[in-house]
């Protein structure tokens, strides 16, 4: 019962923070999509950062324990390809349907319709995929840092960085355009 708790929790802090960093909003969604607003770039790849510290150091303090997923190439692609249709088609992704819906667009409620279809055609589906898509590419579960033989926080270190420069280049690239002038949904 206690992790249903530390989810809720978690989710309604998340859905704060999305709120508050202004990604829920029209004009930031559809300059994500078109390459003219890396708000939401900026914001999810500052919570995969901190996440990625902190669920390591927990791990290395022994409070934790890693559930690795294996990686599936095949899945990866389609779902990704899905996923982009999704957010391209209604303008949210899971996490931003959600939080609008709390924050009071209705139109929201497709989106989370849309997923909920989705996730039954993909229930419907998963014995035949199970033996075709889902074998495409399994490299079982393995994470980057034992793929590479090194230390987890050398991968850290590396993606930081890697990161740190991509927030460099794109508010470079942000400062020297004009901004983006976008319909609002009814209602914001």
């Amino acid at each position: 019962m206690i992790g249903l708790v530390y989810g809720f929790v978690t989710g309604v802090l998340f859905g704060f923070f999305l709120q508050k960093g202004r990604v829920l909003r029209y004009d930031k969604q559809l300059g994500a999509l078109r390459l003219m607003d890396f708000t939401i770039i900026k914001f999810m790849l500052s919570h995969v950062i901190v996440a990625m510290i902190g669920v390591y150091l927990l791990y290395d303090l022994g409070l934790v324990k890693l559930s690795v997923k294996p990686t599936i190439l095949g899945g990866v692609a389609i779902g990704g390809l899905l996923f982009g249709l999704g957010w391209g088609l209604v303008g949210y992704c899971p996490g931003t349907a959600v939080a609008s819906l709390g924050e009071g667009r209705l139109d929201a409620a497709w989106a989370i319709l849309g997923m909920l279809v989705g996730a039954g055609l993909y229930a419907e589906a998963y014995p035949w995929l199970k033996t075709t898509v889902l074998t495409w590419g399994n490299f079982g579960k393995v994470t980057i840092p034992q793929a590479l033989g090194v230390s987890h926080w050398a991968v850290i270190a590396v993606v930081v960085a890697l990161a740190l420069a991509l927030f460099w280049l794109l508010e470079r690239h942000e400062a020297t355009r004009p901004a983006l002038k976008l319909h609002k949904r009814p209602g914001e």
